[in-house]
């Protein structure tokens, strides 16, 4: 270590660039917040109620209740993240979710349900993806989207492992006990990969973003350090943000009554589990799609590929008859998403810089909790009025057709557009 305390005999050894070995930690943080998120959730919903003695309706409400109030852990986690670094702020979340997914794999009643539900989602749905996101944007620049393509492979591959698993545990062990070594996971593995591998910033390692040198392209293409309150008063920030949080509120709601949506349309539970699948394998091929395309053009134009994309895939949702039909229509989805999640990844630091990032990250991410919460009741409510998704997806398309519009007329920092991608 020198004498200012800048980190620089370890690194001095290694010819890799340190940002992906942080960019595999973040990675595995996001995998981590599955006891916060709906999917994960999901997993134990059955045997939860059945131990619990609860209904749907109240489960519903504890969920619901738990998102939104859940949502303001994206706040404050990204003042902690810019003052005081990730590599302190994700071990003492790690270790935090981990006690609390401990915590819940005891709880008995509606009251301590609702307590738990919500700290999870607090610290994992929100805080912990808001650390994991900017962890990324905090090491690359020029390279930001092909890192962040890089970073939704390998973080889908983790989803695809960690699901199946703890899915087996639950069946076989009962959801307490895999719920409990979810837990465990959080406070003997991630923690302290955390604390060992993960570095703030590469200034704090004597790197320069990207692994370049002072001085280099990356100096001169830094944008200004933009605070939130800038970036919220930026109209971009709003388009992108609602762009992102649309395709969580499609995301969620489709997600959750997908099964009866096909039911609807005539199809039976085999074809829902088939078009998961295929949603999420190009969802994957999407993630890469959308990094070569930002390579070469504008998060603008990636966006703006997703939303048409979505589109005419929420629009066809009301109409499909066949199996053929019913996979395009999951490829498209699968496609926008990945696009959608690239951009959401990438953007923030691209367009507003590194300064305050974990606050303008933060900020974004509350609109797409909110959404995502949103998301069930928005199709529940036509269902019940109407007695088919169908007008629901027809409202969505026009308000994301909107958004379309409004990404081609929107004037957006310099940063976010065409950026060169240092290839080295």
């Amino acid at each position: 270590m020198s004498s200012t305390g800048v980190q620089t005999l370890p690194v001095a050894r290694v010819r890799v660039y340190y940002g992906w070995i942080v960019l595999g930690v973040a990675a595995l943080a996001m995998v981590g917040t599955l006891p916060g998120r709906t999917q994960g959730l999901g997993l134990i919903t059955e045997p939860l109620l059945r131990d619990l003695g609860l209904g749907r309706v109240a489960y519903a409400q504890i969920n619901l209740v738990a998102t939104l109030v859940g949502a303001l852990g994206c706040f404050g986690v990204g003042r902690l993240l810019d003052r005081y670094g990730s590599r302190s702020v994700l071990t003492v979340l790690a270790l935090l979710l981990g006690v609390v997914v401990v915590g819940m794999s005891q709880a008995v009643g509606f009251a301590a349900l609702l307590v738990f539900v919500t700290l999870t989602r607090a610290l994992g749905q929100s805080a912990l993806s808001v650390v994991s996101l900017a962890m990324v944007g905090k090491w690359f620049r020029q390279r930001l989207t092909r890192a962040m393509a890089i970073y939704a492979l390998v973080m889908s591959v983790g989803f695809m492992i960690a699901f199946p698993l703890v899915g087996a545990v639950v069946l076989a062990q009962g959801w307490r006990f895999a719920w409990g070594a979810i837990g465990v996971s959080l406070l003997l593995v991630l923690a302290p990969v955390a604390w060992l591998f993960d570095r703030s910033s590469p200034e704090a390692m004597g790197l320069e973003v990207d692994g370049g040198q002072p001085g280099g392209d990356e100096a001169r293409a830094e944008p200004a350090a933009w605070t939130l309150g800038e970036a919220l008063r930026s109209p971009s920030f709003w388009v992108f943000a609602l762009s992102s949080a649309a395709y969580g509120l499609v995301a969620s709601g489709i997600g959750l009554f997908n099964e009866s949506i096909l039911a609807e349309r005539g199809f039976a539970p085999e074809i829902y589990h088939t078009a998961l699948a295929v949603t999420a394998i190009t969802g994957l091929a999407g993630n890469f799609a959308a990094g070569a395309l930002a390579d070469r053009g504008s998060l603008r134009h990636v966006l703006l590929v997703s939303l048409l994309v979505l589109t005419g895939a929420l629009a066809a949702l009301a109409h499909v008859t066949t199996v053929a039909q019913v996979m395009a229509q999951a490829v498209a989805m699968g496609v926008a998403g990945g696009f959608v999640m690239v951009v959401f990844f990438s953007f923030w630091g691209r367009a507003y810089g590194r300064a305050h990032l974990g606050r303008i990250q933060g900020a974004a991410q509350a609109l797409t909790v909110l959404a995502s919460a949103v998301g069930p009741l928005f199709f529940a409510s036509f269902v019940e009025t109407t007695g088919s998704y169908a007008a629901g997806f027809y409202t969505l398309s026009a308000l994301v057709a909107a958004l379309a519009v409004a990404t081609v007329v929107v004037p957006i920092p310099p940063g976010a557009q065409r950026l060169r991608a240092a290839v080295r």
